[in-house]
C-alpha cells in the first residue's frame, strides 16, 4: 500500500511572487544576496504541458495522495509518512557545504552519500530524445549517446496514475526489487515517482492561444519528412484550432520573414491556409534570425488572457548568422521573463541539432519533442497541441526525501539537466517545469535499502507548484514503505515495468562511464526485447510494441 501525508506549515513562505525568476545558464545556479547554484536548463512549457508527450491520457490505476497543501501566507512543506523517522524535504536556507547533493557531479562516485537524502529536480515532460533514438536505429545506426536522455524514454509511455478533479497534481510512489544476481550487491529496488494532471477536458473549456510558428525553410529542410510535415502539420492544426485561437508564421533560411502577423481563425482560415502553402525550402540556416523574429512577432501579436508561444519547427542545424547559443537562450530567456512567452521545440530530420533544440525549449521555460513521420505530426497538431493549450501548473518542481534509517543510497535515473539545489525547492523566484492537462512525469530510482532494515518508511515524495492564476504556492505529496515494495520489477504492474524497460534501454545506449554506469539488475538487450515484446503482448500496448522493436534493433546493431 502506498500510503500518504498531509504537509506541514513552512513559516518561510509568504505566498507572493513579487520580482524577476532567476534567468537560468547551463552549469550554474544563483542564490538571491549569497552563493546559490543555480538549476541547468530546467523548466517546460509554460501555460500547458502544451503539447505532446506519449505519457498524455491515461487511465486510473495508480494510487495517489490525498494529501493537499494550498499556499497563501504561512507556506507548507510535505511531511514524513512515518512519525519523526522521515526525513522532510529541505527548508529554505542552505544545509552545510560539506553535504553533497545526489546528482551533483563527483569523479568518484555517482551515487548520493549519506547525510544527502534529498533529490530535487524541476518536472519534465520532454520526449524528443526517445522519438530520434527510434528514428536513428530505424535508419540502421545506433544513437549518439550524447542524445539520450533516459528521462524522456521513461516520460514517451503512458502511465496509469489516477488523476486530480482540478489543476494540480496526485503524487503515486511504488517500487519494487530488481533481480540480486545480476548485482554485486543485493537490496536493490526501483522505485516509480509517478505525477499526473487532470486530464485535458473540452476545448472550449481552456483560454484562447496566440501561437508564433517559426519554421526553418532552409536547404536542408528540403528532405523528405521535414519541411512537407511541417506543411502537413500546420494545416491540420488551422483545422483543429478555435475561432477565438491565433496564428502567426515566420519562416527563416538565411534570413527571417514574418509571412503572417498574429491572425485569429475567425473569418481567416483561408488566408492561414494560403500562407501555409507558401512554405518552401530555400538556402541555408540562420536560426538566430528565425528565433529573434519570431519572438518579436509574438510581442507583436501578444495577447492578454491568452496562451502566447513561439513554435520552432527545426532540424536545429545553425549554419550561418549567430549560431552562438548562449545568445539565442539570451533571447528567449528575455522575452520569457518580460512577456511570459513560451517555446515548443518540435525537431525533424535524420540529421537533427538535438542538443541546441532542448537548450533553446528549455530556456524558454518549453519543451520538446521530435516528429519523425505523418501520422505522429498528426497526432501532434491535430489532437495533442490543441488540447493542451490550457496550463495547470507553473514552476514545479519535485523533491524526494529518503529514509536514512532505511535507505544507503540512491541514484536518479536522467534528470541530469533538470537538477534544482535541495535547499532551492521552496525559493519560487528559481524556475521550475510548466505542465498542463493531461500530462504524467515520472522518474525512476535506483535505490538500495540497508541490510537488515528491510521494513520501516523509504521514501517521501513532494511536488511543489504555483497556481496557474494566483501564482499561490501549493504541494501534495506521497509516500512509500519498504515493506510495500514488491518482489520483481518484471511481475508487477504495468506502469513500473514499461518505465524500466525504458530506463534500461536508455542507459544501454549511454556510455559506461563515471556517471553512466548501468543500473542494477540490467538485462542485455536480446533479454530486454523479449521483456518489452511479453509486456505488448499482455497489454496491447502499441507504443509498448514499438519499443521492444527499438530494442531488438540496438541490439542488432550493437
Amino acid at each position: 500500500m502506498k500510503r500518504t501525508t498531509d504537509p506541514t506549515p513552512d513559516p518561510t513562505t509568504d505566498g507572493t511572487t513579487g520580482g524577476t525568476r532567476a534567468p537560468r545558464r547551463q552549469g550554474a545556479r544563483t542564490r538571491r544576496g549569497a552563493r546559490r547554484l543555480r538549476t541547468a536548463l530546467v523548466a517546460l512549457t509554460a501555460a500547458s504541458g502544451l503539447l505532446l508527450t506519449a505519457c498524455n491520457g491515461g487511465g486510473h490505476g495508480g494510487k495517489a495522495s490525498d494529501s493537499s497543501y494550498e499556499g497563501g501566507p504561512g507556506g507548507g512543506t510535505g511531511g514524513g509518512g512515518n512519525g519523526d523517522t522521515a526525513p522532510l524535504p529541505a527548508p529554505d536556507g542552505t544545509r552545510g557545504a560539506d553535504r553533497q547533493r545526489e546528482g551533483e557531479q563527483d569523479d568518484r562516485r555517482d551515487i548520493a552519500p549519506d547525510p544527502g537524502h534529498l533529490s530535487t529536480f524541476a518536472l519534465d515532460v520532454d520526449t524528443a530524445s526517445y522519438g530520434y533514438a527510434r528514428r536513428t536505429l530505424s535508419e540502421g545506426r545506433l544513437p549518439d549517446p550524447s542524445t539520450i536522455r533516459p528521462e524522456e524514454f521513461v516520460n514517451s509511455f503512458r502511465q496509469d496514475y489516477e488523476r486530480p478533479d482540478g489543476d494540480g497534481f496526485t503524487v503515486t510512489v511504488e517500487g519494487a526489487r530488481v533481480d540480486g544476481d545480476r548485482t554485486d550487491e543485493d537490496d536493490w529496488s526501483l522505485v516509480r515517482v509517478g505525477l499526473a494532471t487532470r486530464s485535458a477536458g473540452p476545448e472550449g473549456d481552456r483560454p484562447p492561444a496566440a501561437l508564433t510558428f517559426v519554421v526553418d525553410v532552409s536547404g536542408s529542410m528540403a528532405e523528405p519528412g521535414r519541411l512537407d510535415l511541417a506543411r502537413e502539420s500546420l494545416a491540420a492544426l488551422t483545422d483543429r484550432l478555435r475561432d477565438e485561437d491565433s496564428m502567426a508564421l515566420v519562416t527563416f533560411s538565411d534570413e527571417a520573414e514574418t509571412v503572417l502577423p498574429m491572425t485569429r481563425l475567425d473569418g481567416n482560415r483561408n488566408e492561414i491556409r494560403e500562407a501555409v502553402d507558401t512554405l518552401e525550402p530555400a538556402r541555408s540556416t540562420d536560426l538566430g534570425a528565425g528565433v529573434e523574429t519570431g519572438y518579436e512577432t509574438a510581442v507583436e501579436g501578444l495577447r492578454e488572457g491568452a496562451t502566447n508561444r513561439v513554435v520552432l519547427i527545426s532540424d536545429a542545424l545553425a549554419n550561418t548568422g549567430d549560431t552562438d547559443a548562449d545568445t539565442l537562450l539570451e533571447r528567449i530567456g528575455e522575452s520569457r521573463r518580460e512577456h511570459g512567452i513560451t517555446l515548443f521545440g518540435v525537431g525533424v530530420g535524420s540529421d537533427y541539432g538535438d542538443a541546441l533544440m532542448e537548450r533553446l525549449a528549455d530556456e524558454g521555460d518549453g519543451h520538446t519533442v521530435y516528429v519523425s513521420d505523418e501520422e505522429e505530426a498528426r497526432e501532434v497538431f491535430g489532437e495533442q497541441l490543441p488540447r493542451n493549450v490550457d496550463l495547470t501548473a507553473r514552476d514545479a518542481k519535485a523533491q524526494v526525501a529518503f529514509d536514512p534509517a532505511t535507505v544507503a543510497e540512491f541514484r536518479l535515473v536522467g534528470y541530469e539537466n533538470r537538477r534544482v539545489a535541495d535547499e532551492d525547492f521552496r525559493d519560487d523566484d528559481v524556475d521550475g517545469g510548466e505542465v498542463g492537462p493531461g500530462h504524467t512525469v515520472t522518474a525512476l530510482y535506483a535505490v538500495r535499502t540497508r541490510s537488515g532494515a528491510p521494513d520501516g518508511h523509504l521514501a517521501t515524495a513532494t511536488v511543489r507548484w504555483l497556481d496557474p492564476r494566483s501564482r499561490a504556492p501549493r504541494e501534495k505529496s506521497g509516500s512509500l514503505e519498504a515493506e510495500d515494495l514488491g518482489d520483481s520489477v518484471w511481475n508487477g504492474g504495468r506502469g513500473l515495468a514499461v518505465a524500466a524497460t525504458a530506463a534500461y534501454f536508455a542507459d544501454a545506449l549511454r556510455p559506461d562511464g563515471r556517471r553512466h554506469r548501468a543500473l542494477p539488475g540490467a538485462p542485455g538487450l536480446g533479454e530486454l526485447a523479449d521483456r518489452a515484446a511479453g509486456l505488448a503482448d499482455r497489454t496491447g500496448d502499441r507504443d509498448v510494441r514499438d519499443l521492444a522493436e527499438a530494442i531488438r534493433t540496438a541490439d542488432h546493431l550493437s
